[in-house]
């Protein structure tokens, strides 16, 4: 049986992992005859924002691997256990946390740099030839991850994200929530999903069943 590692930061759109992508992505790996292990970093998130205002809540923390264990049901370990030897792919669902917490794009757009933990196991990842899936906001990750491999990526439309991604040596390429870009030559695949913030969640899920399928297709097992 293959394993998918999935890679939270968190829980909620404004401060960690998309909850609704991330559902998403487990109920897509659900119709494959795959085991899914979550893991998330056993750190502070980088802020706490309240969703309902959008504002930052002051003087108040939350630990990223303890807030992720709600998507997972509690069935989630430190992404420092993340083994690659023990995985066949992995998908990083989108959300801010995931540009805030998982690296410093938010910040720092194409000279931000990347969680070293999480670094050094996508690298292992690639290295492996196995398949890595990136969700929303995600694929920014994977173009600071790995500058100049010129892969073929898409966050949907052309925007200010679109443009830091060509900047790191990557081709993004204009994509509808409802589908996804494969980068077979990479071994890598990412959808839009709410990128496209009026794409109603059906799309959303459709192109995030379509790039599961895909890294489920192209892991080894």
């Amino acid at each position: 049986m293959k394993t998918i590692a999935v890679i939270l930061c968190g829980s909620g759109f404004k401060d960690g992992s998309e909850i609704r992508e991330s559902v998403g992505v487990f109920w897509a790996l659900s119709q494959h005859a795959v085991q899914v292990r979550c893991f998330a970093p056993n750190t502070p998130q980088t802020d706490v924002v309240n969703c309902l205002t959008g504002k930052t809540v002051l003087g108040e923390n939350r630990n990223m691997l303890v807030e992720a264990a709600r998507i997972a049901r509690g069935e989630i370990q430190p992404l420092s256990a993340l083994d690659t030897s023990r995985v066949d792919g992995v998908i990083i669902p989108g959300g801010f946390g995931v540009a805030k917490n998982l690296c410093t794009f938010a910040k720092e757009g194409s000279k931000g740099s990347v969680d070293p933990t999480l670094k050094k196991i996508l690298e292992a990842l690639y290295a492996e030839k196995k398949p890595i899936g990136a969700v929303c906001i995600a694929p920014a990750l994977l173009a600071l991850t790995f500058p100049g491999r010129k892969f073929e990526l898409t966050v949907g439309g052309t925007c200010e994200v679109s443009q830091e991604i060509e900047r790191l040596g990557h081709r993004h390429v204009v994509c509808s929530a409802n589908d996804c870009v494969v980068d077979a030559s990479h071994r890598v695949v990412s959808t839009p999903a709410y990128m496209d913030d009026q794409a109603p969640l059906h799309e959303i899920f459709a192109g995030i069943q379509k790039l599961s399928g895909e890294v489920v297709k192209m892991a080894v097992g």
